[in-house]
């Protein structure tokens, strides 16, 4: 069916990508094996040999030279490459774009889709720097399927074990048949905070880095939605999306969001939205020295809820509403006040006074409240919070007989 590059690394989990490998097989593709100088310490190039019955490919410098550069030429052929496991290391030097071996090189040549399946210590999956070189692949649109929990290489129990050969299989199975679940709809995402302008030098705003929409719409792009991104000011590498919308303030995101609202299936308001902006602001830079400076700040427009109250004027079904709630305290009673006096579908609660989750951090713990229940989602990269979210979301707009209603 397809010609799939496995990409082994270094890991104690190179044995199960032999599992992998026959898998893949099984299903009806064709396997070549690109292993890492690390990854023979672990599994013989033989075994991959006598599987795949393919030359294992192992360095870029293969001895008697020839016409084709062998990762440009392997790298037009492949219709997937997977990489499992994927250490730390590999995850790291994909993120920063090094090419120093056959498997970074063909991952940087290669049009083909990708998937990792990370495994590590359950350290080293939490550290920062690792959560951040994934949530990096992911919004290049990199697709990964989720570490597993139980006992590890290193005599700890705790996530970090490479997942089930099987649930590796149906991943790449899923990445090759384009997902597809949200093919043809249409999702609106906003993401970071807004600025609202004091003088032409400062301005009210807030923490939030955008980090948690980028999520959602890298996640909704790679199932196939067509995805448009309204983006507050944000340092965060966008993802491959449709449209992406740069503005500043709430008011310019409101009419971002209203030109869009017909055309959009969902719209989630990831958006960290100021709700006050300066009634005034100044023409020229405010000098310094006056003994006080009082500012006088008028509400800004509720975006969610005016995007409410026009599908209730418009006596429209679509979009299907989804908010944020960013609490620092009674988080969940708040969301649900919010909820019913938006008129939304959905909102999805966070509380930002937390160290490890929420703002300007790469991690998330949120809960879903909907009119059939609530669902508390544990702490975990925000990449993998977002396809939660997106799981839920692809149930929502495919069934409409579990499609949330407004409040």
């Amino acid at each position: 069916m397809a010609l799939i590059a496995l990409g082994v690394s270094g890991g104690i989990g190179a044995y199960k990508a032999v599992e992998v490998a026959r898998g893949l097989q099984k299903a009806g593709h064709d396997v070549v094996a690109v292993m890492t100088r690390s990854a023979r310490r672990f599994v013989g190039e033989v075994t991959f040999e006598a599987i795949t019955r393919r030359r294992v490919v192992t360095t870029q410098w293969r001895p008697g030279a020839n016409a084709d550069i062998e990762h440009i030429a392997l790298a037009s052929e492949i219709r997937l490459l997977l990489v499992a496991p994927a250490t730390a290391n590999v995850i790291g030097k994909m993120a920063a774009g090094i090419a120093d071996d056959f498997l970074t090189a063909l991952y940087l040549a290669t049009p083909a889709p990708v998937l990792i399946a990370p495994a590590m210590n359950s350290n080293m999956l939490a550290h920062p720097a690792v959560q951040r070189n994934l949530e990096t692949l992911m919004a290049r649109g990199v697709h990964v399927v989720e570490p597993g929990e139980g006992y590890l290489a290193c005599g700890w129990i705790g996530r970090g074990r490479l997942a089930e050969p099987a649930d590796i299989v149906a991943a790449a199975g899923r990445v090759l048949a384009g997902t597809g679940t949200l093919a043809g709809r249409r999702i609106l995402v906003t993401a970071g905070p807004t600025y609202e302008d004091i003088d032409p030098v400062r301005f009210v705003g807030n923490r939030s880095s955008g980090r948690m929409g980028y999520a959602i719409a890298a996640e909704a792009a790679r199932r196939g939605a067509s995805v448009t991104l309204i983006s507050g000011p944000t340092m965060v590498t966008p993802p491959p999306v449709v449209e992406v919308v740069r503005v500043r303030s709430a008011a310019e995101m409101h009419r971002a969001v209203q030109e869009r609202l017909a055309d959009a299936d969902a719209l989630i308001m990831a958006a960290a939205v100021a709700n006050y902006t300066p009634e005034a602001p100044a023409a020229q830079k405010l000098a310094h020295g006056a003994p006080e400076l009082v500012l006088r700040l008028k509400p800004t427009a509720d975006i969610l809820a005016d995007a409410a109250a026009w599908r209730t004027r418009e006596r429209r079904t679509s979009p299907l509403l989804v908010g944020f709630a960013a609490e620092t305290h009674d988080v969940v009673p708040r969301a649900r006040a919010k909820r019913e006096a938006k008129g939304i579908d959905v909102i999805i609660a966070n509380d930002v006074s937390r160290a490890d989750a929420g703002f300007e951090v790469d991690a998330n713990a949120v809960t879903i409240i909907g009119p059939q229940g609530e669902e508390n989602v544990p702490l975990a990269s925000k990449g993998a919070i977002a396809a939660t979210i997106v799981d839920r979301l692809e149930t929502w707009l495919a069934s409409p007989a579990q499609a949330p209603t407004p409040a």
